[in-house]
């Protein structure tokens, strides 16, 4: 048995059969619904969280977990020999990575790495992939943090959002600022920089150009695309099919995985986003 365990958080947007068969263990973030609390992926899935929004006519609060729930989930691997690389949520988007480092700074220096991915969804989820190779490869936990580390900036996200209400009423975008009322029906692309998401390009009509946009967007770079695996992950949208069908036809990609955004995710960008994913050479 290794003794390494890769840990992330529920925002990696991984599947259940990608977490089960690479033993990759999930610390979730919550979902508040005034004072009912729900645990991302665990008592609450993606489309009962859009059936409670349209029922009581809020969005929900997201919350990153406790440092006392990080140290109860590190201790028995910490206590069974297993050194730990915990890859989680942007530090620019959440408390939840700085909770895991004050529950690591409770054991020995050493035994647990923590990696801001500076990123979201599979964004973090590229990168806990790659800690499953490099762990594979037979490099310990001190050694595989720091070559994730390294992959951090070439981490690409882009997503193309059907209403900007979600990320503009949760805050979590701070270049909507200027873009209220009738603007909001834009259809833009919003990419992850500096671990912050921004409106990297802002278009009007019909769905199917920013799909398109962002498709071209990816296909112009394939020569600088690590070919090993490239994410489409959507929050309840009909377009994967049709992402991967164009992917397929560009990029000669070993693997071109589809997920689909978690709770806290969709809490913030909302039904039909849909985003490709990659890391860089």
């Amino acid at each position: 048995m290794s003794n390494v365990k890769i840990f992330t958080d529920s925002t990696s947007d991984l599947t259940p059969e990608i977490i089960e068969n690479n033993d990759i263990s999930i610390v979730p973030l919550y979902v508040n619904f005034n004072e009912t609390s729900y645990i991302d992926g665990v008592t609450i899935t993606t489309p009962e969280l859009y059936k409670k929004i349209e029922k009581l006519g809020m969005l929900p609060k997201t919350a990153a977990n406790s440092p006392a729930n990080f140290y109860k989930a590190f201790k028995p691997y910490i206590d069974d020999g297993q050194d730990i690389v915990f890859i989680g949520l942007s530090s620019e988007l959440s408390s939840h990575l700085q909770n895991a480092k004050l529950a690591a700074s409770e054991f020995p220096e050493g035994r647990i790495h923590i990696v801001d991915s500076l990123n979201l969804s599979t964004g973090i989820g590229l990168l806990v992939m790659k800690a499953v190779d490099f762990k594979n490869q037979g490099l310990d936990a001190a050694e595989i943090a720091e070559k994730v580390k390294e992959l951090v900036p070439k981490v690409k996200t882009a997503f193309v959002i059907d209403t900007l209400d979600y990320l503009y009423k949760g805050g979590r975008c701070s270049a909507l600022a200027n873009f209220v009322g009738g603007v909001l029906k834009i259809r833009p692309v919003v990419k992850v920089v500096d671990g912050k998401m921004i409106l990297a390009q802002k278009l009007m009509g019909k769905r199917e150009k920013s799909l398109n946009t962002m498709l071209n967007n990816v296909i112009k770079e394939k020569d600088r695309i690590d070919t090993e695996r490239i994410m489409v992950t959507h929050s309840i949208s009909n377009d994967a099919e049709y992402l991967i069908e164009e992917l397929s036809k560009n990029i000669e990609a070993k693997d071109i995985i589809e997920t689909q955004a978690g709770c806290v995710i969709s809490s913030h960008c909302g039904p039909n986003t849909i985003g490709i994913l990659y890391i860089e050479k």
